[in-house]
């Protein structure tokens, strides 16, 4: 989210960051998009009594600050299919893996266990399944002799913040 908003501050970027909304109230990033002026909101899951509740709820949020765009980045929510389709082409993830191998968590630890030479992160579309939508862009990072998963994630990181600013460009200049 740092990376994306870092990015946006450029001239000629060509989206906005116009709020940063959270399913955990103490989110760092939270902090962080207050700091720069941007709006920002809370919504746990535990508040609504369906995932379809608080669903409408973001969607709510989302309109209200005329979101074009939605950058999901920490949101660890399963969202349902009719939130997926409402935003479908315009709801980017960024996921730490080479999709389609490692979908859903312990990605790193999963390609260090199966031996893989090569790693990375995925930015994609977010469709109802998990880690299913067509990938916008991939970057990849070689997976050394003593890599822990740590070690690794951080190698990771960084491409993470190089492509996700530049698959936002690509889309926002698409739309």
């Amino acid at each position: 989210m740092s990376a994306l908003i870092q990015a946006a501050k450029a001239p000629d970027y060509p989206a906005e960051i116009v709020g940063v909304l959270s399913n955990r109230a103490a989110a760092p990033g939270l902090a962080i998009a207050a700091a720069e002026g941007i709006a920002t909101a809370s919504l746990a899951q535990s508040k609504f009594p369906t995932r379809d509740m608080l669903e409408d709820v973001l969607t709510q949020t989302l309109e209200s600050w005329d979101v074009d765009i939605v950058c999901l980045a920490g949101f660890m929510r399963v969202l349902g299919e009719d939130f997926t389709l409402r935003w479908a082409g315009r709801m980017i993830n960024i996921h730490p893996s080479l999709l389609p191998l490692y979908k859903g968590l312990h990605t790193h630890e999963r390609a260090l266990a199966d031996g893989a030479k090569v790693h990375g992160c995925t930015v994609h579309f977010v469709s109802p399944g998990l880690d299913e939508g067509d990938p916008i862009l991939q970057a990849e990072v070689p997976v050394l002799d003593g890599d822990t998963p740590e070690t690794l994630a951080a190698r990771i990181l960084i491409e993470e913040h190089r492509i996700y600013p530049e698959a936002l460009r690509l889309l926002a200049n698409s739309l």
